[in-house]
């Protein structure tokens, strides 16, 4: 069984890869003060093509005009999902109406268990707005290396559990990655960071 203790020297591992991978000079990022870690300029997560419950093929361009947070789990999982899954509807209730301009997408890394079906109802225990999205086992792989996105699977007995990187991603209106938020990072500063987001975009021409 993952630990958060694992999950998060994973997670503190891909944000010095991602910090290492970014070139601080975007002028948008230079005036923003974000309490998360700021990956504007970021060459990877640039957009995905994923099915959600219904068999329909979704992009990042489908949620242009709203803030995007994105992260990477299973349904199975004991602790971490349901622990950022739940921060996640957190910070929609402290965004109040900004809530809905927030789309919270959680992407299955364990396709073989998270049939659509289950995927569906794992979301909307948390809120009915949250969309999970996945794509063949193959696919899951090229899809989570395209992230920075570590999982492997992790035989427990007779059936295995995932353990993955605990990393969340946030991205802008415009549909550009902005921001990397690890597990311990609270409600309140993804909250904050998403309303400069959204604050940023309503104000361009």
């Amino acid at each position: 069984m993952p630990s958060i203790h694992c999950a998060a020297r994973t997670a503190v591992r891909t944000v010095f890869a991602l910090l290492a991978a970014v070139a601080l000079t975007a002028c948008d990022s230079t005036a923003l003060q974000f309490r998360n870690t700021d990956i504007t300029g970021a060459n990877f997560g640039t957009d995905f093509s994923l099915l959600d419950p219904e068999g329909n093929t979704r992009s990042l361009s489908d949620f242009r005009g709203k803030a995007v947070m994105m992260f990477f789990g299973f349904t199975q999982c004991p602790d971490i999902c349901p622990t950022a899954l739940s921060r996640a509807t957190e910070v929609r209730k402290l965004l109040g109406d900004d809530g809905q301009h927030l789309k919270v997408i959680f992407v299955s890394v364990d396709p073989e268990r998270d049939v659509p079906e289950v995927l569906k109802a794992y979301t909307a225990a948390f809120d009915p707005d949250f969309l999970g999205l996945y794509t063949s086992v193959e696919n899951t792989r090229k899809v989570a290396d395209d992230f920075r996105v570590f999982y492997r699977k992790v035989p427990t007995g007779g059936s295995y559990t995932m353990d993955h990187t605990a990393t969340s991603y946030v991205y802008d209106p415009q549909g550009r990655l902005r921001l990397a938020v690890s597990h311990q990072s609270s409600a309140e500063s993804i909250a904050a960071d998403v309303r400069i987001l959204l604050q940023t975009a309503s104000s361009r021409p």
